[in-house]
């Protein structure tokens, strides 16, 4: 089954790394994909954060003991190889050093913030900056965006609820582009909002269907955003055009490569194969790849 057109064509491949009950009882809403092609599955199991090679092999297991059941949500992977992960239920963000030791952890794990905008009240995920200060879009009861140096001191937060510049109604991920430019998925406002890193409002994307997740290739000047409207969509980073899509808001589907649920977490590895989880409508999730023809 194939997907997409011209250069940004897919071939799906099906059942990759088996998914096996032991590691994916639960929704799978984070993925990400380190400098050695190491793709890392943050899912809602016993097991949330698991390593395979891009064959689909399980190679490890991270953060038992750390990690708690059922609190996956967002993963990011910065230069160093460093990989940070958000707790939404668990109301802290984890760093990870490339073979898996906990190097720190933001937040009180357990404990939400007091205040409204307090960091943090089930965190989404997490971006690095060139310079390395840490971005935390904060999330699904909290609306706000707070912004850390390297050593963890918070710096500054911006947000709120609402639908105006800077507003939000769930910012559910943050990333930066290589002007350390703050790109937003803000969800519920079917919009992708941009900052600076002080979070004065610069620029928005709009008319998706619920943004989950966004992947830059600024090489390509591809924008890969994962909707939870069951759609996949690549945009052109210049002229914002749609380049192609698949899926849709038509209602669940069960053809293989398409979407039952709403694909969440979304990245590339570097041959440009797509990787994707899914949260569906029930208890289980899915893991997508889509090879690059």
């Amino acid at each position: 089954m194939q997907f997409g057109e011209g250069k940004f064509t897919y071939e799906y491949e099906p059942d990759w790394a088996g998914l096996t009950e032991g590691y994916h009882e639960g929704w799978i809403p984070g993925v990400a994909v380190d400098s050695n092609d190491r793709v890392f599955i943050y899912s809602r199991s016993q097991k949330p954060l698991n390593v395979f090679n891009t064959d689909g092999d399980h190679l490890e297991t991270w953060g038992e003991g750390v990690l708690q059941p059922n609190t996956a949500h967002g993963v990011f992977i910065d230069s160093e190889d460093n990989v940070f992960v958000s707790g939404s239920k668990d109301h802290a963000v984890y760093k990870f050093d490339s073979a898996g030791e906990l190097l720190m952890t933001l937040g009180t794990p357990g404990t939400h913030g007091v205040e409204f905008g307090d960091p943090f009240n089930m965190p989404t995920d997490i971006a690095v900056a060139s310079m390395g200060d840490i971005l935390v879009s904060d999330g699904y009861s909290n609306m706000h965006v707070h912004r850390y140096t390297a050593n963890g001191e918070h710096l500054l937060t911006w947000g709120g609820e609402g639908g105006g510049p800077g507003q939000f109604r769930i910012p559910h991920t943050v990333r930066l582009d290589r002007d350390d430019r703050v790109w937003i998925c803000d969800r519920e406002n079917g919009r992708i909002q941009i900052f600076d890193m002080d979070g004065n409002f610069l620029d928005q994307w709009t008319g998706l269907l619920r943004p989950n997740n966004i992947h830059l290739d600024e090489d390509e000047g591809a924008l890969y955003v994962a909707e939870l409207g069951r759609r996949i969509s690549i945009f052109d980073l210049k002229t914002r055009v749609a380049i192609t899509s698949w899926g849709g808001d038509g209602g669940p589907r069960e053809t293989p490569g398409e979407f039952f649920g709403g694909p969440h977490g979304i990245c590339l590895d570097s041959k440009k194969n797509i990787y994707t989880g899914e949260v569906e409508l029930g208890e289980e999730g899915r893991f997508h790849k889509y090879v690059r023809v």
